[in-house]
């Protein structure tokens, strides 16, 4: 969802890799911070830790954009290696558990910080999240006066500009916004999936939500559905893994061949060629 908003003004966030794990981090700062803390209070701070955490993460290539026109797809992918780094520092360092046996881990967190299953079921609050987090989304797209400059730029910023849009702000709140959004599956990742902070984390989710953005053509209702696509994928290429000794990185190949397809396919339904021929010839 956060790449795909920012998708919407063509505003190429390739940070979200990095945006999710600065989200990690915050949520785990508060969790570490606050191990005594009831639920009611400690996950809306993980939450919030987390998307301030990935909206400034966001903040900056957007700031850097409008003040240096600096690229924001060369500056957020470099910022990925730089968050990975800052989570890898910690969980080796100041964060690592004695009691984990020499592996980079943090302390389980307590109980209260944990995002819990539903009833009896192995599926996790972390869905209904990510499903409330979609319909907002909609609706936000659909039916704001926000959500419709977003589009309005998107498909032309002169145009945009020329009618009033503060186009600039506009892309400063939408990478936020990007940002706190990839921010907030961190703390999913981490508070519902592995209970702790860990570089296992990191599992490239960031570059598959880019995968999932454009097979879904930035549609909310249709992210849903490429999402359960992909990692049904995964998980798949984890079981051929251990019955077939498929390498892991065939699933990989598999995500690159879908997204070739799909920009392949608008490419040639948004455009067609022309021969064009010289004067002489004709």
């Amino acid at each position: 969802l956060g790449v795909a908003l920012a998708f919407r003004l063509q505003v190429w966030n390739i940070g979200a890799e990095g945006q999710f794990a600065l989200g990690a981090v915050g949520a785990t700062w508060v969790a570490l911070s606050l191990p005594g803390a009831p639920s009611y209070i400690v996950l809306p701070l993980m939450i919030a830790m987390a998307a301030v955490a990935g909206g400034l993460w966001g903040f900056i290539p957007a700031f850097l954009r409008q003040k240096l026109k600096t690229n924001e797809i060369i500056v957020t992918l470099m910022m990925n290696y730089i968050a990975i780094l800052i989570l890898d520092y910690l969980v080796y360092g100041v964060w690592k558990d004695p009691a984990s046996f020499g592996f980079p881990m943090t302390a389980e967190f307590s109980e209260a910080a944990i995002v819990g299953k539903i009833g009896t079921t192995n599926y996790s609050w972390g869905l209904v999240h990510c499903l409330v987090l979609g319909l907002i989304f909609w609706v936000f797209i659909k039916y704001s006066r926000l959500g419709f400059e977003i589009k309005a730029s998107g498909d032309n910023v002169r145009a945009a500009k020329y009618a009033g849009i503060p186009y600039d702000r506009l892309v400063m709140l939408v990478m936020v916004l990007s940002g706190a959004l990839a921010a907030w599956a961190g703390f999913l990742e981490a508070s519902s999936t592995i209970n702790r902070l860990q570089p296992s984390i990191m599992a490239g989710y960031g570059y598959t939500a880019i995968v999932v953005a454009w097979l879904a053509r930035l549609n909310p209702f249709y992210i849903g559905v490429a999402s359960f696509l992909l990692a049904g994928l995964r998980v798949g290429v984890e079981g051929l893994q251990l019955d077939l000794q498929v390498p892991a990185a065939f699933g990989g190949i598999i995500e690159g061949l879908i997204l070739l397809t799909v920009l392949a396919g608008g490419l040639f339904t948004s455009y067609r060629i022309v021969v064009a021929r010289k004067a002489h010839e004709r």
